[in-house]
This record gives C-alpha cells, structure tokens and sequence, in this order.
C-alpha cells in the first residue's frame, strides 16, 4: 500500500472523533452534570499532552508506521475510555490519551510529508482529514437519530479505529519509499537559517490558523443553532458541509499551488478567512433570527472553510524544515485545542453570537502574521 494512501487513511481515522466533538458535548456535559463552558476547561489537558507528545515524537528515530500504527491505536483506547467515563475526571484522563495518539500521529505524518510529498500531494493528505471531518458529524448525527447515546457513539469510533490500527501493522512498511525526484515544485528553505524572528512568527501563524479552523468547526454548530436559530439537523449538515469544504479545498488548491507556486494561493487564502468570517459577523448585526441571516452565516461559514484549506498544509511545506517539523506541529496542536478553549469560555459567558465578531479578529491578526512571515 503506497504511504500517500497510508498518510490519508491515518488521516482520515483521526478526524472522526475529532470534528464529532461540538456536535456531542451538549449531550456529554448533561451526562456528566458541566456548563457548556467546561469544554475549553476540558481541552487544557489535551493540549499539553498534544504539545509534549509533538516535541518528542520529532526526536525520535522511529520510521513513520510504528508509529502512525502505535498512535490510531492510542486514540482508540482514549475514546473507549471516554465512552465509558463517569465523570468529567475519568473524560479528561481520555482526552490527555487522546492527545498524545494524535500528537505522535500528527508530527509522524507531516515529518514523513516533508521529506516525501510535493505541495499536491501533502495537501490531498490533508484533503483525508477533511474527508475524515465531513464524515463524522454525519455519522454522528445519524446515531444520535437513531436514539443512540454519545456514549456508544464514541464506542463505535473506538472500534473503527482499533481495527484501522490493525490494518496500519500490517502494512507499516508501506511507508518505506525514496525521496522524490527534483522537480519544480515549491523551493524549500534550507534547514536551520531562519532567523529566531521569522522562526517565531512562523510558529504564531502555524498556531493561528489551526486555531481559527478548529474554533469554527467546533463552535460552529452551537453558533448556527443557539446564535442564528437554526434547526439542529440543518446546524449538523452545515458543520460537515464546512469541513466538506476544507477537504474540497485541498483538493483542488493543492495542484493549484505547484502550478501557481504557494505564495499566491496562500496570498489569496489567508484573505479568505477573515472575509467568511466578516459575512458571518454581518448575520448576527440584524434585529433578530431569519431565513436571510442563517443563509448568510452557513455562507460565511462554508467560505471561511474553504479558504483555510490550503493554509496549514502549503505554509508547513514551504517554511518547515526537518528541524521546524515538530515545533510546528507542537504549535498548531496549542493553537488548535488553546484558541477553541478561550473561545468556549467566552461563548459560555457572554453567548454563541459572540463567535463571529472572534474569528474575524483571529483571520484579521493571522493576516498581519502572514505578512510578517510571508514566504519568499
């Protein structure tokens, strides 16, 4: 099996649980007795274990399978024991086990990314973690239909994963592949000479935008259905749309850039997101909830999804060296789990609508990030 197809699939496996998370916490916090707040308490744990786990899989000397393979396997145990959790404690015990699985998976599969993949092809990796993403709120909203409880749907996700693990083992030497061949493809910035300010600012950039794609699709629903009244099936549809987008993206933007080259696409890419986040902020300015305003808050939605499609993926492949690999993954994991937090704690306290007016702060500083930091 070719690594491009193991690093979708590996992809793909992870985003499941991960863009399920909004759609189920309404119904986890009843369970478990939690303000809707207690979320971004909730993903504090998992953040520094993502962090950690990012910063020493980097150091190890270990080929991707054992460890992409050891990782899906990790993240099934954590859902089993959320699955079975009764109380918040024993739920955060999972998510720190969630975090490390998917801290070692994530610097595996974007170290073994740069050293192998083009702009085309690291994209379509990241293209499966959208489809992953799109799929999961569908197969949740479809159990949930059912009268299943998130208990047994994360059951059923741990099973999927435990057995996508399996299959990882089998063929871990998949992974063994040559570096391609010299080709016009984005130049790449020797390692080790970025000065310490480009290194930091490229680091903030990594952490925004994972921060501003995580936030929208994991608020989004409670922004669609409790800010703009919309009716949960349709939320639930919209969310899945959104990451539909962020997979549709990468996709078709990724052999955009080889052909463009990535500063272009990233130009227009890094503009895109505060402009779906503006038409988001713009449906929440009427006197009151309506047909005209969810349309144009879903549209803001999709548009913001599909401008940050291309943005992690091109920005780590053309600014990341062997070196920066795992710091930038490290801080996408802080500002895709810290910047959901913080905005969960301050949609807890001052409402959903207050969603959109933040992401179009977070796209507008991202922006200035990008011209700071802008590649060469």
């Amino acid at each position: 099996m070719p690594a491009l197809l193991l690093a979708c699939v590996a992809y793909l496996s992870v985003a499941l649980p991960g863009s399920t998370l909004g759609l189920l916490w309404p119904s986890i916090r009843l369970s478990l007795g939690q303000p809707v707040g207690a979320l971004g308490i909730l993903l504090v744990p998992g953040i520094a274990a993502s962090v950690v786990s990012s910063a020493v899989t980097g150091r190890l000397r270990l080929s991707a399978g054992p460890l992409v393979a050891a990782s899906t396997l990790l993240i099934a145990l954590a859902l089993a024991a959320e699955a079975i959790a009764p109380s918040m404690w024993v739920m955060t015990a999972g998510t720190v086990l969630f975090g490390v699985g998917f801290g070692a998976l994530d610097t595996a599969l974007n170290a073994h990314a740069a050293r192998h993949f083009g702009a085309r092809d690291i994209n379509w990796m990241h293209a499966s973690y959208g489809l992953g993403a799109t799929l999961g709120p569908l197969l949740v909203a479809a159990l949930l239909s059912a009268g299943r409880s998130w208990r047994q749907t994360y059951g059923v996700m741990a099973l999927a994963l435990a057995a996508l693990a399996g299959v990882l083992v089998l063929a871990r030497r998949g992974w063994r592949v040559p570096a391609p061949a010299p080709g016009p493809g984005p130049a790449r910035p020797p390692a080790d000479t970025a000065s310490p300010g480009a290194a930091l600012g490229a680091l903030s950039f990594t952490a925004a935008e994972p921060g501003i794609e995580s936030a929208a699709g994991i608020w989004g629903y409670l922004f669609l259905t409790a800010g703009r009244f919309l009716p949960p099936a349709a939320a639930g549809v919209a969310v899945a749309a959104y990451w539909a987008m962020m997979c549709a993206g990468r996709v078709v933007l990724g052999p955009v850039a080889e052909r463009l080259g990535p500063a272009r696409v990233l130009a227009v890419a890094v503009a895109g997101v505060p402009l779906g986040a503006a038409l988001m902020t713009v449906s929440i300015l009427g006197p009151g909830p309506g047909a005209g305003s969810g349309a144009l808050a879903v549209a803001g939605l999709m548009l913001l999804g599909l401008a940050a499609a291309p943005v992690f993926p091109l920005f780590t492949l053309t600014t990341g060296t062997t070196r920066m690999v795992s710091l930038q993954v490290a801080a996408s994991a802080v500002g895709g789990a810290a910047i959901p937090a913080g905005l969960g704690l301050l949609l807890g306290a001052a409402g959903p609508r207050l969603l959109a007016p933040s992401l179009l702060a977070l796209g507008l500083a991202m922006g200035g990030l990008y011209a700071f930091t802008r590649p060469g």
